[in-house]
């Protein structure tokens, strides 16, 4: 028998004067309307995808059921579980204070940031999709309504060959004349041959160029039939990067992703003040507060949350809103399943700056199949009017493709 990690002693979460419960709270009276419903359990599964998909189901006592997910990785499925008692008996209806309910409560196991907020996270997505199917409206409705019909999508490219410019341009152009993608990213941070020390974050001169000679194949070979990105991975140095960024300046780069290791705001600061190629960063923090320092400082160009990592559909939409103070737009990082893919299509309709959506999973055939509807069509995802996320999953793809030794969760 295996660990039961609801029942995890944790003084601070048991006794904590910030208590958010509806009962603390007072939060009691009925509700009309169907809208007294209660949270009875919560599930997870997770799937073998070319990521580990933590998919996240959240049951009430009115039979309605809500279907999120967390950003893959080790030890969601157990944090969901720890806390699941947390919620149980709570209207699912209350996202925000729900939310920050279980901050509060799991303040002591991390709750600024990592993979507790991506636990949070898959529950908060879960909770945006069955509260729509009880309030009988679409998630974006939940976010304060929609600026655009369908979101854009960009197709994160991969080839055999990631280091040749011939390879890369090829895989390019098919992507956009085979699959109807007119937004693309490649990376960077990928072998040239000339390397001497892969510890120390230094480019030298021979990998600038061979980094700028694939993005001068891939841009010249789309024209202006796509935009193209390109992601380093935080694996450069200050210096390099800014020396990579300024070599950058004469190609049609839509951004340069990641050049630098997240930790320090100040370099990240310096090299996108420092260049006229734009600057994208944003995945590896956690929360608003995370984001906040990125674009009060202007860090960034454009910001990339990944919506059920950094916390959620409404803590994305919230670091869209600090975004617009400074007319920032948001490209959101995405490595998910149709689930969360489709929630954060959801966030792209209900936030004035979004510029697009990232789609990883292109050379997975079976990616698609784990929900009933299409998601993604000539590079763009509509948005669903059915309520909640809109997305139905196939149990029998899920079983599939589950994760050895995992368990499936029980059908809605």
């Amino acid at each position: 028998m295996g660990i039961d990690y609801s029942q995890l002693h944790d003084p601070n979460a048991e006794y904590t004067m910030r208590e958010l419960s509806a009962e603390t709270m007072g939060v009691t009276r009925e509700r009309g309307g169907g809208r007294d419903v209660e949270i009875t359990d919560i599930q997870t599964t997770m799937i073998d995808g070319n990521f580990p998909w933590t998919l996240v189901r959240i049951y009430t006592d009115a039979g309605t059921v809500g279907t999120g997910e967390a950003y893959w990785g080790a030890g969601v499925p157990e944090l969901i579980e720890r806390m699941t008692p947390f919620l149980q008996g709570e209207n699912p209806l209350d996202i925000d204070r729900l939310t920050e309910h279980l901050v509060q409560k799991m303040s002591g196991e991390g709750s600024i940031g990592g993979v507790t907020v991506t636990a949070i996270a898959g529950i908060e997505v879960a909770l945006h999709d069955l509260a729509g199917k009880i309030l009988d409206v679409p998630a974006y409705q939940l976010l304060g309504g929609k600026y655009r019909d369908e979101v854009r999508v960009y197709c994160d490219c991969h080839t055999e060959e990631e280091a040749d410019p011939d390879a890369c341009a090829d895989e390019a152009e098919r992507v956009v004349e085979e699959l109807g993608y007119d937004a693309l990213k490649f990376d960077l941070d990928v072998p040239s041959g000339h390397e001497k020390d892969r510890a120390n974050r230094h480019l030298r001169e021979p990998e600038i160029e061979h980094k700028a000679s694939i993005v001068e194949a891939v841009t010249e070979r789309v024209g202006d039939r796509a935009d193209v990105a390109f992601d380093c991975h935080w694996t450069f140095s200050g210096g390099s990067a800014k020396r990579l960024a300024e070599r950058l300046e004469a190609y049609d780069v839509w951004w340069l992703e990641d050049p630098v290791p997240p930790e320090n705001h100040d370099v990240q600061r310096e090299v996108t003040q420092g260049t006229t190629t734009p600057i994208t960063v944003g995945e590896n923090v956690y929360r608003k507060h995370g984001q906040r320092r990125l674009l009060e400082e202007q860090a960034v160009d454009i910001i990339a949350p990944d919506m059920p990592k950094v916390g959620g559909m409404r803590e994305t939409q919230k670091i869209a809103d600090l975004a617009d103070l400074y007319y920032v737009p948001v490209a959101m990082h995405n490595v998910s399943s149709p689930v969360a893919t489709m929630a954060s299509a959801h966030v792209g309709a209900a936030i004035p700056n979004s510029l697009a959506v990232e789609y990883h999973s292109y050379e997975l055939d079976w990616w698609a199949d784990l929900v009933e509807e299409d998601i993604i069509e000539d590079g763009y995802i509509e948005i669903p009017e059915k309520p909640g996320l809109g997305v139905t999953l196939d149990m029998d793809a899920v079983e599939e493709h589950m994760i050895d030794g995992d368990e499936l969760f029980d059908e809605a």
